[in-house]
């Protein structure tokens, strides 16, 4: 991957960006129509170039098998969460991704501490985990309605004063412990006008096939905007570190709120920059002698290596002892 390339993306994604330690207030700080001058018509292909990005490197990751990557999406009710990952995971192998919607928790998560049901849905190494709302819904709906305390059982001292503070450190601490072992936290916020939901909500009435998306609660939810998006500020200032930055997605345009998805995802997995293993010299001998054995096998007229014909860079790598 080229350097050049690999600027461009931080370019892109930079503006997008929450500085830890910053104070963040929305909507003044971040435009949910922010388009980075690009116009519709270029995203499509800008989006594809990103997505077979995304294939190549989730591939170098599986099989390096070292680091695993957890992307949170945070937004409010049509914030384009389904829709983002759709997109931008198009291409890469199902395989190797795992996508976990975490809606009111059950009886058995509410007999554990609040963190306990994500940690059973982290990605593996070599894995890129999707966590369709997250753990961060402790902070967000569990503040807009404090009353969800009460279910989670906890002692008397864990909700009095100071009980915001403390979760943001705690949710700051393990995630610290995720990116130290090996996995990546990318968390996105895909940040929607109040406008905009407005629209679209009227959308999923119209539309007969969108119905089932819609629910009476989402606009009662609405009632709460305000709130949430003070919640939102105090989330996004408190919790936005070194080692896992937020990153305030404009959402009111689908498309670049899909592409800058990808770039942020491709930005991660092109700094860790994971690589194909290499065989230990002795495991490489084995394998040219079995090549030799196949080559004999080939039909009269065909050629011994069909791949290495169609592909000479192929025989070159061979003479320089990487083939």
């Amino acid at each position: 991957m080229s350097d050049k390339r690999a600027a461009r993306i931080a370019d892109f994604i930079e503006p997008l960006r929450v500085e830890p330690g910053s104070k963040v207030r929305l909507p003044r700080d971040f435009d949910p129509g922010y388009k980075a001058g690009l116009k519709k018509g270029d995203a499509a292909a800008l989006l594809r170039s990103g997505v077979e990005l995304l294939a190549e490197y989730q591939q170098r990751l599986a099989a390096q098998n070292t680091y695993g990557v957890l992307l949170c999406l945070q937004a409010l009710d049509a914030g384009g969460k389904d829709g983002t990952i759709r997109h931008v995971m198009s291409g890469v192998n199902p395989q190797g991704v795992r996508v976990s919607s975490f809606k009111v928790p059950s009886s058995e998560e509410l007999d554990h501490d609040y963190l306990w049901r994500y940690a059973q849905r982290l990605p593996a190494r070599g894995e890129i985990a999707i966590f369709n709302r997250s753990h961060y819904e402790e902070v967000l709906v569990v503040r807009v309605h404090p009353e969800l305390l009460v279910r989670q059982k906890l002692p008397d001292a864990a909700r009095g004063p100071g009980r915001w503070k403390r979760r943001y450190q705690e949710i700051n601490d393990w995630e610290r412990h995720l990116t130290d072992s090996g996995f990546k936290v990318v968390k996105i916020f895909l940040n929607l006008s109040k406008e905009e939901q407005r629209v679209r909500f009227l959308k999923r009435i119209d539309l007969p096939e969108k119905n089932w998306k819609f629910s009476a609660a989402d606009v009662r939810e609405r009632g709460y905007w305000d709130d949430y998006q003070k919640a939102f500020s105090k989330m996004l200032s408190a919790t936005s570190t070194p080692w896992a930055p937020w990153y305030v997605v404009p959402a009111d345009r689908k498309w670049f709120g899909r592409l800058s998805t990808a770039a942020i995802l491709a930005h991660t997995l092109m700094e860790i920059d994971p690589q194909y293993p290499r065989l230990p010299e002795a495991d490489r001998k084995e394998l040219l002698v079995v090549k030799r054995d196949l080559e004999r096998e080939a039909p009269e007229g065909l050629p011994a290596d069909p791949y290495a014909a169609r592909h000479p860079e192929a025989r070159r790598a061979k003479t320089r002892g990487r083939g």
